[in-house]
Protein backbone atom coordinates (compact mmCIF):
# COMPACT_ATOMS: atom_id res chain seq x y z
CA UNK A 1 0.00 0.00 0.00
CA UNK A 2 1.39 3.51 -1.15
CA UNK A 3 2.45 5.96 1.75
CA UNK A 4 0.13 8.82 2.09
CA UNK A 5 3.69 11.18 1.69
CA UNK A 6 3.66 9.03 -2.19
CA UNK A 7 -0.76 9.73 -2.58
CA UNK A 8 -0.27 13.27 -1.75
CA UNK A 9 2.72 13.50 -4.18
CA UNK A 10 0.94 11.72 -7.06
CA UNK A 11 -2.14 13.92 -6.37
CA UNK A 12 0.04 17.08 -6.71
CA UNK A 13 1.88 15.88 -10.19
CA UNK A 14 -1.80 14.88 -11.72
CA UNK A 15 -3.04 18.46 -10.57
CA UNK A 16 -0.27 19.84 -12.57
CA UNK A 17 -0.72 17.66 -15.51
CA UNK A 18 -4.57 18.29 -15.56
CA UNK A 19 -3.99 22.47 -15.12
CA UNK A 20 -3.77 24.95 -17.86
CA UNK A 21 -0.58 26.30 -17.16
CA UNK A 22 1.76 23.55 -16.68
CA UNK A 23 4.49 25.84 -15.34
CA UNK A 24 2.82 26.96 -12.24
CA UNK A 25 -0.12 25.52 -9.61
CA UNK A 26 -1.65 27.24 -6.35
CA UNK A 27 -2.89 25.71 -3.64
CA UNK A 28 -4.40 25.99 -0.26
CA UNK A 29 -2.41 24.15 1.88
CA UNK A 30 -5.26 23.91 4.83
CA UNK A 31 -7.68 22.49 2.03
CA UNK A 32 -5.17 19.71 0.67
CA UNK A 33 -4.86 18.89 4.41
CA UNK A 34 -8.66 18.26 4.84
CA UNK A 35 -8.80 16.53 1.47
CA UNK A 36 -6.49 13.97 2.38
CA UNK A 37 -7.42 14.31 6.82
CA UNK A 38 -3.82 14.72 7.35
CA UNK A 39 -2.25 17.95 9.12
CA UNK A 40 -0.83 20.41 7.43
CA UNK A 41 2.70 19.72 8.20
CA UNK A 42 2.04 16.31 6.22
CA UNK A 43 1.44 18.71 3.10
CA UNK A 44 4.29 21.00 4.35
CA UNK A 45 6.66 17.54 3.91
CA UNK A 46 5.37 16.67 0.76
CA UNK A 47 6.26 19.76 -0.10
CA UNK A 48 10.01 19.64 1.03
CA UNK A 49 10.83 16.44 -0.07
CA UNK A 50 9.21 16.24 -3.41
CA UNK A 51 9.18 19.59 -4.71
CA UNK A 52 12.83 20.59 -4.55
CA UNK A 53 14.68 22.52 -6.45
CA UNK A 54 16.88 19.19 -7.27
CA UNK A 55 13.63 18.28 -9.28
CA UNK A 56 12.85 20.75 -11.17
CA UNK A 57 10.20 22.74 -8.92
CA UNK A 58 10.36 25.71 -6.32
CA UNK A 59 7.76 26.48 -3.62
CA UNK A 60 6.53 30.16 -2.37
CA UNK A 61 4.40 30.56 -0.09
CA UNK A 62 1.75 33.06 0.53
CA UNK A 63 0.34 33.93 4.09
CA UNK A 64 -3.07 35.70 4.78
CA UNK A 65 -6.25 35.47 2.90
CA UNK A 66 -6.37 31.77 3.80
CA UNK A 67 -3.10 31.44 2.64
CA UNK A 68 -1.54 29.35 -0.13
CA UNK A 69 1.42 27.62 -2.02
CA UNK A 70 2.26 28.30 -5.48
CA UNK A 71 4.63 25.26 -6.74
CA UNK A 72 6.46 26.51 -9.89
CA UNK A 73 8.15 24.26 -12.41
CA UNK A 74 11.08 25.27 -13.18
CA UNK A 75 12.36 24.87 -16.55
CA UNK A 76 15.79 25.22 -16.99
CA UNK A 77 17.19 25.34 -21.17
CA UNK A 78 20.77 24.85 -20.54
CA UNK A 79 22.41 21.38 -19.27
CA UNK A 80 25.24 23.58 -17.93
CA UNK A 81 22.82 25.51 -15.75
CA UNK A 82 21.53 22.63 -14.54
CA UNK A 83 24.45 21.41 -13.90
CA UNK A 84 25.74 24.03 -11.88
CA UNK A 85 22.69 23.97 -9.46
CA UNK A 86 23.07 20.36 -8.81
CA UNK A 87 26.86 21.07 -7.96
CA UNK A 88 25.72 23.68 -5.54
CA UNK A 89 23.29 21.82 -3.91
CA UNK A 90 25.85 18.69 -3.66
CA UNK A 91 28.02 21.15 -1.82
CA UNK A 92 31.55 19.84 -0.28
CA UNK A 93 29.42 17.02 1.48
CA UNK A 94 26.39 15.59 0.96
CA UNK A 95 24.54 12.54 3.00
CA UNK A 96 23.41 9.45 0.98
CA UNK A 97 19.60 10.58 1.15
CA UNK A 98 20.60 13.87 -0.39
CA UNK A 99 22.40 13.04 -2.95
CA UNK A 100 19.81 9.90 -3.99
CA UNK A 101 17.57 12.95 -4.26
CA UNK A 102 19.23 14.65 -7.14
CA UNK A 103 19.68 11.45 -8.81
CA UNK A 104 16.10 10.48 -8.41
CA UNK A 105 15.42 14.16 -9.47
CA UNK A 106 17.70 13.11 -12.82
CA UNK A 107 15.49 10.05 -13.63
CA UNK A 108 12.31 11.71 -13.30
CA UNK A 109 13.56 14.32 -15.96
CA UNK A 110 14.77 11.59 -17.94
CA UNK A 111 18.22 12.69 -17.78
CA UNK A 112 19.59 9.31 -16.97
CA UNK A 113 17.93 5.98 -17.37
CA UNK A 114 16.62 3.52 -14.58
CA UNK A 115 19.65 1.59 -14.78
CA UNK A 116 22.08 4.53 -14.31
CA UNK A 117 19.84 5.50 -11.44
CA UNK A 118 20.58 2.13 -9.88
CA UNK A 119 24.25 2.19 -10.59
CA UNK A 120 24.48 6.19 -9.08
CA UNK A 121 22.68 4.82 -5.68
CA UNK A 122 25.18 2.26 -5.25
CA UNK A 123 28.39 4.19 -5.73
CA UNK A 124 27.21 6.75 -3.38
CA UNK A 125 25.64 4.36 -0.94
CA UNK A 126 27.49 4.11 2.68
CA UNK A 127 28.60 0.54 2.19
CA UNK A 128 30.03 1.70 -0.98
CA UNK A 129 32.41 4.27 0.65
CA UNK A 130 32.59 2.25 4.27
CA UNK A 131 30.93 3.21 7.21
CA UNK A 132 33.78 3.65 9.24
CA UNK A 133 35.13 6.36 7.09
CA UNK A 134 35.24 9.82 8.81
CA UNK A 135 34.82 11.54 5.73
CA UNK A 136 32.63 9.68 3.89
CA UNK A 137 30.06 12.71 2.64
CA UNK A 138 32.70 14.67 1.58
CA UNK A 139 33.83 11.75 -0.62
CA UNK A 140 30.68 11.08 -1.54
CA UNK A 141 29.98 14.42 -2.84
CA UNK A 142 33.26 14.53 -4.49
CA UNK A 143 32.46 11.35 -6.28
CA UNK A 144 28.49 12.76 -6.82
CA UNK A 145 30.44 15.85 -8.73
CA UNK A 146 32.72 13.86 -10.80
CA UNK A 147 29.66 11.76 -12.01
CA UNK A 148 27.53 14.75 -12.84
CA UNK A 149 30.61 16.59 -14.95
CA UNK A 150 30.19 13.33 -17.04
CA UNK A 151 26.57 12.60 -17.28
CA UNK A 152 26.18 16.26 -18.54
CA UNK A 153 29.58 16.28 -21.20
CA UNK A 154 28.86 13.09 -22.58
CA UNK A 155 26.29 13.24 -25.38
CA UNK A 156 23.77 10.86 -25.63
CA UNK A 157 24.33 8.11 -27.67
CA UNK A 158 22.25 4.55 -29.08
CA UNK A 159 23.15 1.10 -28.83
CA UNK A 160 22.27 -0.99 -31.63
CA UNK A 161 20.87 -4.78 -30.43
Amino acid sequence: MARLSDIIEEFIKDMFNNSNNNDELQIGRNELANHFSCAPSQINYVLTTRFTMDKGYYIESKRGGGGYIIIKKVEINCNKNLLDIIIERIGDSITYNAGAQIIEGLFEEEIITERETIILKAVINDRTLNTMMENKNKLRADILKALMLVIFNTPKFVINR
